[in-house]
């Protein structure tokens, strides 16, 4: 039998999303599934199973099954990572401890504390050896000490052993040979070297990164492990394929080794999903914007693909490694709102899937975004298709004793409230990832997903004078979707500092040749043919004397001082569009060579769209509070508007998955891929 099934699985922490694609003809269909935040994989279990019996396949047909996952995400930031060891070069063993001298821009200069390490100062042990920053061997590795150190390490059972001399990135010899010492006297450790997670300068950022690489590995390795078990228990032959913070996906071995990739693993989905989106609509610049119970991720787009960054964060910690630049904020349905010395704040603080929104039943006395969005009318009393009910009346209840009261407000007004503060924090979000890096939202459109996130598209499009929101069939499980449309990818850095006027091109065409031969390699192994690989060249540049750097495309794939030229004006243009200025009479820095591999399983086709016919009836109409008054409102399934329909707000539009609420004064029409686009009339 043809495999031609791929499915895929993105676990959040109320639902677990699930989508089914047949490759061959582009059938859709989707579900939800209860996550177990004990053990994801029982999620995953049940949601390959709900899936398939819902379309009567069988195990047989499955080529592929995507995933994305939070468990190395939810580990960083609750801090249950493994008790982990790490080996640097003497003299350094206080890299971590001293960090950076800044503080976040939301931090106060003389109450911001220093968050805690991953790894205490007691478990960092300095090894004698020593290379330059251009790789001779000032100093041999001191093996005796070394093994000193492992017997150490194992006494104290620590099992995951990160290993970061200095300068590692230029010559990797020391920390190679680490791992074989290792091997040799704790067979059983679990070993990280710097040099294959991040070979790049900046002894802190590479420190961070395969400190958490050691410290997630025990439980990702284990968790990968037990999906590959049920799949093959369940006779599912088909390949595992889990999604990285670059947006690509990669084998479950790679991830064994490298699981930090798997860092923004579920908001990375949502982008490529969004970019989806926004090509059937024939918008190329987007902002992504992704709702869910706890947070909001917002991602610009603009042109084919988000853009990456590698000074990212995941919770209080930088990280080096490429991933979509993603920006992330306390602000989901159940974001929890409270007076707080007489003002009213929503969120951060989040009721969670447990015991979530008040309307929800489920033990929240506290009330939420949701229950805000309810008491006005934008949500209908059910979810999941009728599986959930919703009860309104204790969500005024709560609204009047926790925010009406203590303001003196009105419950609806307190509601109203509550939603625009909402949407305020959502347009500063916004702004971050636009205004701030030299883009005007209003030249964008906004793809609104995730189950809360067509709620508030239309309230931020006109926030924000956007020209569009497109809002997807799929919006509630955009992320699933996303990691079917997804190809192979895999990054491959390594310093390399050359200075003007001179440029030591040999030394960049050898540090590139290395890099792409490994990139092709690994394309290679993960079986995919010439035709279906991709390679780009990219470059770090930075002015004399700054302290970071751009990335910029490296023209073709030949060192010449030709394409040399064309990159340094390609970065005089980057910093002139973030900075609004750029200085080229100042010499200008080449820091770093990348070399992005691509390998293609081939997209889906396109999803079928609904045929054109008349416009339904509603199916029910009720009132919402818009403008200072309750008006008539509307409600009709999705599943039953044609292609051709235009929708005039006040509206709602349910799904099993999300709730579109189309504002008074604006026209959703449905594309011919069964898109409902929004605009203001």
């Amino acid at each position: 039998m043809d495999r031609t099934i791929s499915i895929a699985v993105d676990t959040g922490g109320t639902f677990t999303d699930v989508s089914l694609v047949d490759r061959g003809t582009g059938a859709f269909h989707k579900a939800k599934t209860p996550s177990t935040p004990d053990d994801p994989s029982r999620g995953f279990l049940a949601g390959l199973r709900r899936v398939l019996a819902d379309n009567g396949l069988g195990a047989e047909a499955v080529s592929h099954v995507f995933h994305g996952t939070t468990v190395a995400t939810n580990a960083i930031l609750e801090m249950q990572g493994a008790d982990c060891a790490l080996l640097t070069t003497t003299g350094f063993r206080h890299v971590l401890e001293i960090g950076r001298h800044d503080i976040p821009r939301t931090g106060n200069i003389y109450a911001w504390v220093k968050p805690e390490r991953p790894v205490p100062p007691e478990h960092i042990w300095g090894i004698d050896g020593r290379m330059t920053h251009e790789g001779a061997e000032l100093a041999p590795l001191d093996e005796a000490m070394l093994r000193a150190a492992v017997a150490d390490i194992r006494a104290k059972g620590l099992r995951s052993v990160a290993v970061c001399y200095l300068h590692s990135y230029a010559n990797p010899a020391h920390e190679l040979r680490t791992r074989e010492i290792i091997a040799e006297e704790f067979p059983e450790a679990q070993v990280s070297l710097s040099a294959e997670v991040l070979p790049a300068f900046r002894e802190f950022e590479r420190s961070m990164a395969v400190l958490l690489n050691a410290y997630v590995m025990p439980k990702v390795s284990g968790y990968v492990s037990r999906l590959e078990a049920q799949m093959a228990g369940e006779g599912i032959g088909g390949r595992l394929l889990l999604m990285q913070s670059s947006g690509g996906v990669t084998g479950a071995g790679t991830i064994r080794n490298e699981p930090i990739h798997t860092a923004l693993s579920g908001p990375a989905a949502g982008v490529v999903g969004a970019g989806v989106i926004g090509r059937q609509a024939g918008e190329p610049r987007l902002i992504s914007f992704d709702v869910g119970g706890t947070s909001a991720d917002i991602c610009l787009i603009d042109g084919a693909e988000a853009s990456v960054t590698t000074e990212g964060r995941v919770g209080e910690w930088p990280l080096g490694l490429p991933m979509i630049d993603i920006h992330t904020i306390g602000a989901g349905g159940g974001s929890i709102a409270r007076v707080v010395n007489g003002a009213l704040v929503v969120g951060p603080a989040s009721a969670g899937a447990v015991p979530g929104p008040v309307c929800y039943g489920r033990g929240g006395t506290e009330p939420t975004l949701t229950d805000a969005h309810l008491v006005l009318g934008h949500l209908t009393p059910r979810l999941l298709d009728g599986e959930m009910l919703l009860d309104r009346a204790a969500a005024e209840r709560a609204i009047e004793t926790h925010v009406a009261a203590p303001l003196g407000l009105s419950v609806l007004e307190a509601a109203t409230g509550i939603v625009e503060i909402a949407n305020a924090n959502m347009v500063g979000a916004i702004r971050v990832v636009s205004v701030e890096r030299g883009h005007d939202p209003a030249e964008f459109a906004l793809v609104p997903f995730g189950g809360a996130g067509p709620l508030h598209g239309g309230f931020l499009m006109r926030l924000l004078g956007m020209r569009a929101a497109l809002v997807a069939p799929e919006a509630g499980v955009l992320s699933a979707m996303g990691l079917l449309h997804s190809d192979l990818k895999k990054d491959f850095t390594r310093t390399c500092i050359l200075r003007a006027p001179d440029y030591d091109l040999a030394r960049l065409e050898e540090v590139f040749a290395g890099l792409d031969a490994g990139a092709r390699e690994w394309l290679s192994a993960e079986a995919i043919p010439p035709s279906g690989q991709e390679i780009d060249w990219v470059v770090g540049m930075r002015y004399l004397h700054q302290g970071f750097e751009l990335t910029v495309d490296w023209p073709g794939r030949a060192v010449t001082r030709e394409a040399l030229a064309q990159a340094i004006e390609g970065f005089h243009a980057a910093h002139r569009q973030l900075y609004t200025f750029d200085q080229p009479e100042v010499p200008v820095e080449l820091v770093f060579a990348r070399v992005s591999a691509r390998g293609s399983l081939g997209q889906p086709a396109d999803r079928a769209g609904p045929a054109a016919g008349p416009m339904p009836e509603p199916s029910e109409v009720q009132q919402v509070w818009a403008e200072g008054a309750w008006q008539d409102c509307p409600v009709h399934d999705r599943r039953r508007l044609p292609a051709g329909a235009r929708l005039h707000g006040p509206a709602i539009i349910e799904q099993l998955d999300a709730t579109t609420y189309i504002l008074p004064g604006q026209v959703a029409t449905v594309d011919g891929f069964g898109n409902l686009i929004l605009r203001e009339a």
